[in-house]
């Protein structure tokens, strides 16, 4: 599974386990059961530089999920810029990491 454009506040609830919607629900039985799970995010910097964020991508990675953050995935870009990196999105990015998992399974 691919989560693309996640935003900091679907990371965070992610790693903390809220399932309060169905997709959140699916995701969080998908770590569960170890299956391929690739989040490509879509924050800016200042987000991304929140300490809750920061932890939600250690634990998720910790817990087996490919968080495509930083070189090779989403950097980050500055607040209220967000438009202008729509078009070099890297959503090959998270279909190679999804792929590549499969292969190894």
């Amino acid at each position: 599974m691919i989560v693309g454009g996640a935003s900091a506040n679907t990371i965070n609830k992610l790693a903390t386990g809220i399932s309060d919607n169905l997709a959140l629900g699916v995701l969080n039985e998908a770590i569960g059961l170890g299956l391929p799970l690739a989040v490509l995010p879509f924050v800016n910097t200042a987000l991304a530089a929140h300490p809750a964020f920061t932890r939600s991508v250690r634990l998720l990675r910790e817990a087996g999920v490919e968080v495509l953050l930083g070189e090779g995935g989403f950097v980050p870009n500055p607040p209220n810029q967000g438009e202008k990196t729509l078009p070099d999105y890297p959503w090959e990015t998270a279909l190679r990491a999804v792929t590549k998992r499969l292969n190894e399974d």
